[in-house]
């Protein structure tokens, strides 16, 4: 057999390793196979088993390379180098790498080392026959194979004998017998003992000196793949070691003539000293090099000492280390099955699918025939109220009584049917559902609903599943295995127990069994302890946005007929307190009647009183007598008009709800006068009949009045009003009653109490003919308060956050004050914040044009009101971060900018109150809203406004003009008339 080679080591100089050529390309993949594999690998333990391939990493260059183990060294089965390495630098490769050796093992045929050659020539044989084959592409006959697997081989070498070659160079003879190899290996033996010492460095150290040369030191991968494409082309590289090792040495080409040890040759004189020189410069150089090889070796000889009594310490713990580890990963294992923590999650959902389909409520069929009625009803309703005529009236509500009759049997049967669902367990149970998926799963994603959402979590969950019961399976399966084993190490270990067995058998298998143990638990834990990928967390996410879906629209069906079915259970029971009957206005007329009795009595007796006064029979006790007459009669007055407009109120509810032909038939009741002030309107109460003082220091301009209603002080503000200003009047009366109705006293507004008409009006059109009725708080607004006794910062806080609550109730029912100021702004009891009405003769952009208010040198006027531009919510919040800048900034002087805003910063006050301030007076300011959300307002609350100022309060002279002028609030004799006080 004929084969094309590369040597790649040299044993002597007859002995060699190389690497055929066509296996270039499986070296390249077990080097990748290695560097891949090795690092992660477990180290050899226990005894090695000499006959097995392990991977090792090559001292030189740190990379891995399979290797065998011998009795002192590994040897580099894929190059047949050999050295010596720590226990930790060996370990175990998998089984596709347990293939054979690329390199082989060659020896010249009929060859032989001579017996008496010394180590020095032993040495020179190497070298030469290196030089001759390492490296190159040579080819080798096969002659014979030894019994170790060493091939008898005639190698070539570009024709030249290398066999022949060695044997000129007299590094070898030839064999009496050419298959004598055993011979020849003990010949080599004996030389090797020759020298036992420079042996046994050559076994024990890792790079010696000549092991640099010939013990090839592999490069890494990445080198060798660099260079493939030249090696193949070539065919005389296929693994080199690093290119310097070799510099220094050089072929000789076996054409020269090579030069026998034993031939002399004539040299110069000169020649000779310079070569001695050398030699000894290399003798010198070559004892250094020794001193630091021993030093290594003695470095070696301790590191591997300190290995070895580790390797020690560790053999010792094995077993109960592993025993440990193994314990935990089992305790870990029965907690996971224990809180069952993925498939949990899967659970709920799996659970809340069913919850959501198999519990799903219908639409109850009486309720889209409900509706259809009921639209008619409503348009039936709705023609009532358009008709003008009382004649027509009667015709449409015939009609909808009809229409009445058949929505009274539709809702019976809504009821009836409704009852009988669960509404209220199911919407909680919907709601506990939604709540619970929410903290696990979080806000729902705004991505459209799949259809099949469920569908497919239901196949993913089913897929899951068996995966998990399969891997469970094998995790029992593994643990039964190994209590068995542990039973028979009982058994074994027990010196009672008779029975015999096989403890090699029984404790032979033992690290198999751990190994599948300790495998089985982690893939269960990486089972079920794994997050879902991608595409599972899709399905998962899908199913839960398909659940809230569902949950939503079903709770969105059931409050519609939860809805509908409350408004049938109402209209129902109207409609049965009125069968066979109408409402009528009888009981309305009678306390009308008793009304103007009262109020005929009470004139009456107010004559009488004036009259006596005048009298010369005036007695102070019959006085007393008359005005304690007068005041009983005005408290029954008061008393039947409370009754009146509870009766107004109950026709009213009548009118929106059931009855709405009531004001077309009753016309002289005036219900929809009553309906359209909100509430406020009264024809019963007339300014005469009160025992009013007039408050000509409040108003210079339109009446206003002081009086006493049932234990509460209150004003009467008088407007002129003609017939057309008469309906815009009592519209914004009522928008505003609208606006403060929805908190009463929470929303930070000033109560409208009633509003009433003045009979002087039909005799003198000077006098007034409305007066709207509202609480009285002497005293308590801001203007007076800061000229008597300024507010705290405290205080001024807790006042001013009832206001911008106030503002907030305004600007939220589309309501612009346009005339806020110190006036009209109240601190009642020193910290209840109340905005004060405004007047509604004028519409908000003139309450604005009118408002020239100033407090100290500052305009309450926004600059965008300055140029023109319409009032809004923004102008009004302005106007309040000038009353807050006034109240907070007390007696400090302080600058105006060219836009007319305060100049915040040069004053000192409170951080947090001057960044809200800075917030006012820009451009894009902060809402009413946001202003309550403040910092400095956090820790304050809004205190509600009682509805029956104090008694204490008395009127005070700080309502005086000169008084206002004394603390610089300028303002239009118009806008005093607006002010409430």
């Amino acid at each position: 057999k004929v084969e094309d080679v590369v040597g790649c080591h040299v044993e002597d100089a007859v002995t060699f390793w190389a690497q055929n050529v066509s296996r270039c390309n499986d070296l390249l993949k077990l080097s990748c196979a290695l560097a891949e594999a090795c690092p992660q690998a477990n180290a050899v333990f226990g005894k090695p088993d000499f006959s097995k391939i392990y991977g090792g990493c090559f001292s030189e260059d740190g990379c891995w390379y399979r290797c065998m183990v011998q009795q002192c060294q590994v040897l580099y089965i894929d190059y047949g180098n050999s050295e010596v390495l720590n226990r930790s630098d060996i370990v175990e490769i998998p089984p596709n790498l347990q293939c054979p050796s690329v390199a082989k093992k060659y020896r010249l045929w009929g060859l032989r080392i001579p017996t008496d050659q010394n180590l020095n020539m032993f040495d020179e044989g190497k070298k030469f026959l290196s030089r001759l084959i390492f490296e190159k592409e040579i080819k080798v006959r096969h002659k014979g194979k030894h019994e170790d697997g060493t091939i008898i081989a005639q190698a070539e070498y570009e024709k030249i004998d290398i066999g022949k070659e060695v044997v000129k160079a007299g590094f070898a003879e030839k064999c009496t017998s050419a298959g004598n190899t055993r011979d020849m290996e003990e010949r080599k033996v004996d030389v090797m003992q020759n020298q036992p010492r420079k042996i046994n460095r050559m076994c024990v150290n890792r790079s010696w000196s000549d092991q640099a040369l010939y013990s090839i030191p592999r490069r890494r991968y990445d080198q060798v793949a660099g260079s493939t494409s030249s090696q193949n082309s070539t065919g005389n590289r296929v693994f080199g070691p690093k290119e310097k090792m070799l510099t220094s040495t050089s072929v000789p080409d076996s054409r020269f003539a090579q030069l026998r040890p034993d031939q002399k040759q004539s040299e110069d004189k000169e020649v000779l000293k310079r070569e001695n020189a050398n030699l000894l410069q290399r003798q010198k150089e070559l004892e250094l090099k020794v001193q630091q090889l021993k030093h290594e070796l003695e470095r070696e000889k301790e590191a591997s000492r300190k290995t070895a009594a580790n390797f020690e310490e560790t053999l010792h713990t094995y077993i109960g280390t592993k025993m440990k580890s193994l314990a935990a990963k089992v305790k870990a294992l029965k907690e996971v099955r224990h809180a069952n923590k993925n498939s949990c999650s899967r659970e709920q959902l799996s659970e809340s699918i069913k919850v959501v389909t198999e519990g799903h409520l219908t639409v109850p069929c009486s309720l889209e025939r409900l509706q259809k009625i009921w639209t008619e009803y409503d348009l039936a309703q709705e023609r009532i109220r358009l008709c003008g005529t009382v004649d027509g009236v009667h015709e449409l509500v015939a009609k909808r009584d009809e229409v009445q009759q058949n929505l009274y049997s539709a809702v019976e049967e809504l009821i009836l049917e409704v009852d009988q669902l669960p509404l209220s367990e199911r919407s909680r149970t919907l709601q506990e559902l939604s709540a619970s998926l929410e903290m696990v799963y979080g806000p729902v994603s705004e991505a459209d609903v799949l259809e099949d959402a469920f569908q497919q979590f239901i196949e993913w969950k089913t897929v899951k599943m068996k995966k998990l019961i399969c891997v469970r399976g094998d995790t029992d399966t593994a643990m039964e295995i190994l209590a068995d084993w542990f039973n028979s190490i009982l058994k074994c270990f027990d010196l009672m127990s008779e029975a015999s067995s096989d403890l090699e058998e029984v404790i032979g298998n033992a690290d198999e069994i751990l190994k599948k143990v300790k495998l089985a638990i982690c893939e269960e834990l990486d089972t079920d302890l794994n997050e879902p990928d991608e595409a599972e967390k899709g399905i998962i996410m899908n199913a839960y946005n398909k659940i809230i879906h569902d949950v939503r629209e079903e709770q969105s069906m059931i409050t519609v007929i939860q809805n509908r079915y409350l408004a049938s259970v109402e209209f129902k029971k109207q409609v049965e307190e009125w069968l066979n009957r109408r409402p009528d206005i009888n009981n309305l007329l009678s306390i009308k009647k008793t009304v103007k009795s009262l109020k005929a009595q009470l004139r009456w007796k107010l004559v009488e009183k004036n009259n006596f006064e005048e009298s010369d029979d005036y007695s102070e006790f019959e006085m007393a007598g008359i005005k304690e007459e007068i005041a009983h009669l005005r408290n029954k007055v008061l008393q039947e008009i409370s009754k009146e407009q509870e009766e107004y109120g109950k026709l009213a509810c009548l009118v929106r709800k059931c009855f709405p032909e009531l004001p077309l038939l009753y016309p002289e009741a005036g219900i929809l006068n009553y309906m359209n002030s909100g509430g406020l309107l009264t024809h019963s109460l007339e300014r005469d009949l009160l025992d009013a003082e007039p408050m000509k220091q409040l108003s210079t301009k339109r009446p206003l009045v002081c009086s006493e209603v049932q234990g509460q002080k209150v004003l009467l503000k008088g407007y002129s009003v003609d017939v057309s200003s008469e309906v815009k009047v009592i519209e914004r009366v009522a928008k505003y009653h609208r606006a403060w109705d929805q908190q009463k006293e929470k929303s930070g507004l000033l109560q409208l109490l009633f509003l009433l008409f003045c009979k002087a009006r039909f005799k003198s059109f000077s006098d007034p003919l409305v007066y709207l009725m509202v609480p009285y708080y002497p005293g308590a607004s801001l203007g007076a308060l800061q000229a008597d006794k300024p507010l705290s910062l405290e205080e001024a806080l807790k006042v001013m956050k009832g206001v911008a609550q106030g503002l907030q109730t305004l600007h939220g029912a589309n309501l612009v004050h346009g005339s806020l100021h110190g006036n009209n702004v109240f601190a009642v009891d020193r910290k209840q914040g109340i905005v004060g009405d405004f007047d509604f003769t004028k519409s908000e952009e003139q309450r604005a044009a009118a408002n020239t208010m100033v407090v100290r040198n500052l305009s309450l006027v926004s600059p965008e009101l300055k140029v023109g531009q319409p009032v809004s919510p923004a102008s009004d919040m302005y106007a309040y971060g000038c009353l807050l800048f006034w109240l907070c900034v007390q007696d400090q002087e302080f600058g105006i900018k060219e836009d007319g805003t305060p100049e915040v910063d040069a004053v000192v006050m409170d951080d947090k109150v001057k960044s809200l301030l800075l917030n006012l007076f820009c451009c894009d300011r902060l809402t009413a809203e946001q202003v309550l959300r403040a910092d400095c307002f956090l820790t304050i609350d809004v205190i509600p406004v009682s509805p029956h100022p104090g008694e204490e309060h008395e009127p005070q002279e700080e309502h005086d003009s000169e008084k206002t002028d004394e603390i610089k609030m300028q303002f239009t004799e118009e806008n005093g008339a607006n002010s409430t006080q």
